[in-house]
Order: C-alpha cells, then sequence, then structure tokens
C-alpha cells in the first residue's frame, strides 16, 4: 500500500520544483481534504516582492477560498519544509487539522522558537521525504553561492 503522507509529499515538492523554475526559494505545499487536493502553491517572496508569499501562506488562503471560510480543520497541510514561526502562527489561526512537512529547518524552523504556535489539537509529522526535500534546498543554494 502507498503511504499517503509520501503521496501527497510528492505534489508538494511539484510546486518546491515550481518555485525554482521561477528562482524562488523551493518551497511548495498542498492542502488535503478528504482525500483530495484542494490548494497548490509555493513561494512567491520574489514575484511578489512580498516577505509575507510563503508557500504555506499562499496555500492557505487558497484553500480557505475554496472551502469557503478560514477555518482548516479537517484538513492536512503537506510542505517541502518545517514551517517557519510566520506560517505556523498563520496555521495555528487557520486551526489545520495536520502538518506534514519533510525536511526540518534548525535555522528558523517553528518546532525550536515557537512550538506552541500551531493549534493545540493540529497533528504534526515531521520528515516525510525528508531527503527530496533537503536535497532540492541544498541544491537550489548551492547554485545561489
Amino acid at each position: 500500500m502507498v503511504n499517503s503522507h509520501e503521496y501527497y509529499m510528492k505534489f508538494a515538492l511539484r510546486e518546491a520544483e515550481a518555485a525554482r523554475d521561477r528562482n524562488e526559494i523551493p518551497v511548495g505545499a498542498v492542502v488535503v481534504c478528504n482525500g483530495r487536493i484542494i490548494a497548490r502553491a509555493h513561494n512567491l517572496t520574489e514575484t511578489l516582492t512580498d516577505v509575507t508569499a510563503h508557500a504555506e501562506m499562499q496555500v492557505i488562503t487558497a484553500a480557505a477560498n475554496v472551502l469557503g471560510g478560514k477555518y482548516l480543520t479537517g484538513c492536512t497541510l503537506y510542505v517541502t519544509v518545517e514551517p517557519c514561526v510566520m506560517c505556523a502562527g498563520a496555521l495555528g489561526w487557520s486551526q489545520v487539522g495536520a502538518v506534514v512537512y519533510g525536511a526540518s529547518d534548525d535555522k528558523r524552523g517553528f518546532r525550536k522558537f515557537a512550538p506552541e504556535a500551531l493549534h493545540p489539537k493540529t497533528v504534526v509529522t515531521g520528515g516525510v521525504m525528508k531527503e527530496e526535500c533537503a536535497a532540492l534546498m541544498k541544491e537550489f543554494f548551492k547554485k545561489k553561492r
């Protein structure tokens, strides 16, 4: 049986690759509700000249628009890199049911700096396809330097 976390993380990775192709930091995200992807997004901070245009922020807005409300209870966010504090706060306000991320972010990840930022009922799973997610980031920054 296919690991559903890996199945959906592959879609988030495709979004991260789309970000990379636009010369954006390669982070991608999807929101799944009732077994269906309802929203997809990737970083757009350079494109929009907006430091808040992280993949998670974009996908929260897109998913809320699809659902017609601000809460994402019952939904799962798949994101290629551990959310930052800003994104974790927004995810907390959205009351997302679960967050599944790939690579950890030891420099800016919420687990180190604001582990209580998410809603208390949000289930967190880290390390899904972490090698693939981390490799995309490393490759991007290696080319930048």
